[in-house]
């Protein structure tokens, strides 16, 4: 089963003959991880106390423009690493990743922050879906869910170190500060590991296409696989779905939670553990929800992780904004989305042909991403005109009606080819 690419080198499908460009990956995508992370507890603090943003709506503008752009991008992610490659891909998201830091320390306006936010979303959408796109590359079929649970790791893992560490210097620090300082040493690091380390997975994907005994075929348009992954496909349907709402959650924790238990009285330190916490938690747990999917299929994760999302939001409007009770809050939303994550992609990777792969990813990750968008807006809108409770239980209940549509949705796991077992 070996695809010669170069003298002495045979090519394999799995992860333990790929291990050491699986594991350079993982490192990227903390990385990824870690340039978001670097705003996640310090930003909606700095709307209020640099930039005199008092309406919850004009704070969470930055995750809308963050959401709409990392969306975007994501849906033409596949079309371009189809085109062009993988690498060149990752290292785009990376430059365009540059100008962040530069943008946030000179910053005279909140719209300078917006701008921040939209490159952000650019180098988040090329970057962090290479790190996908690669490693379910590399992998094949057999391991895909542990793979995916992996990067996912990876990322969140980075995403929440970064933002335990920018919430806690911030306490001595000009909180913009640290947020420049961040970013610059983490994009510079990611590009130079992309460049100098990172290889294309292109002849993966097609000696995988080859195993599929399907050389001749062609790969869908992006019109079709945006069609199928809408609408036409019941699974891939309930999948998108999901991934928006799983987001739109995510988009209250990141830019409402923070802001909400500022109101009542917690600490920059007490923000910041929380606000770590559930990334934590989501990231570490992935690893064992994406290998135990592959064991037991993806949709009960899938359906019962929104349960537990919902649970979780329920349990922050319980609490009224104490530090004990959103603790226990962020953990339990931290489980949740651990089991939910990585099962998405997953389920979506299932579908279809090899070489249909990044296209049909970029279309869950577009929906999953607009669930930003939505958030901001149901967050933001709802907290100026009701309240921050109101809001949190609004999109409680949105999350438990999510899960209960992939409950309700016919799975059926799709059949393909079996790999030696070499990895």
């Amino acid at each position: 089963m070996g695809h010669p690419t170069d003298p002495g080198r045979v090519l394999q499908l799995g992860l333990r003959p790929n291990l050491a460009q699986f594991s350079l990956l993982v490192a990227v995508n903390a990385l990824v991880g870690g340039m978001l992370g670097q705003e996640r507890t310090v930003l909606p603090l700095l709307a209020d106390t640099a930039f005199g943003l008092t309406a919850y709506t004009a704070a969470l503008t930055f995750i809308l423009a963050f959401g709409a752009t990392k969306a975007a991008t994501n849906y033409l992610a596949g079309t371009l690493s189809d085109r062009y490659g993988r690498k060149p891909v990752l290292i785009a998201g990376w430059l365009i990743g540059l100008p962040v830091p530069l943008l946030l320390i000179w910053a005279p306006s909140w719209w300078c922050v917006i701008a921040a936010n939209i490159l952000l979303g650019i180098n988040q959408g090329l970057a962090w879906s290479m790190t996908v796109v690669m490693k379910i590359d590399l992998v094949g079929p057999s391991r895909r869910g542990l793979a995916l649970g992996l990067n996912e790791a990876a990322g969140y893992l980075g995403l929440a170190v970064a933002a335990f560490a920018t919430g806690v210097l911030a306490a001595s620090y000009t909180p913009r500060t640290i947020v420049w300082g961040g970013a610059a040493v983490i994009s510079a690091t990611g590009l130079a590991l992309s460049v100098l380390a990172v290889r294309d997975t292109a002849a993966h994907v097609a000696l995988e296409q080859e195993l599929h005994d399907e050389r001749s075929a062609r790969p869908i348009d992006l019109r079709t696989a945006f069609l199928r992954a809408t609408v036409r496909d019941p699974m891939l349907r309930a999948c998108s779905q999901a991934g928006l709402v799983n987001n739109l959650n995510d988009a209250v924790a990141w830019g409402l939670a923070p802001l909400y238990l500022a109101a009542h009285g917690a600490s920059v330190r007490q923000i910041a553990v929380v606000a770590a916490a559930y990334p934590v938690v989501w990231g570490a747990g992935q690893v064992i929800t994406g290998w135990v999917s592959d064991l037991i299929g993806r949709k009960s994760l899938i359906s019962g992780g929104m349960l537990v999302q919902s649970a979780a939001l329920v349990l922050l409007v319980v609490g009224n904004g104490r530090f004990g009770p959103a603790l226990v809050a962020a953990v339990v939303l931290g489980v949740g989305t651990a089991m939910v994550y990585p099962t998405l992609i997953a389920a979506v990777s299932d579908v279809g042909l090899p070489l249909d792969r990044a296209r049909s990813v970029g279309v869950y990750r577009f929906w999953r991403d607009f669930g930003f968008v939505l958030g901001a807006l149901v967050a933001g809108v709802g907290a100026d005109t009701t309240s921050p409770r109101a809001a949190i239980a609004a999109v409680a209940a949105l999350t438990a009606a999510s899960g209960l549509a992939v409950a309700l949705t016919t799975w059926q796991r799709r059949p393909h080819f079996e790999l030696a077992p070499v990895s």
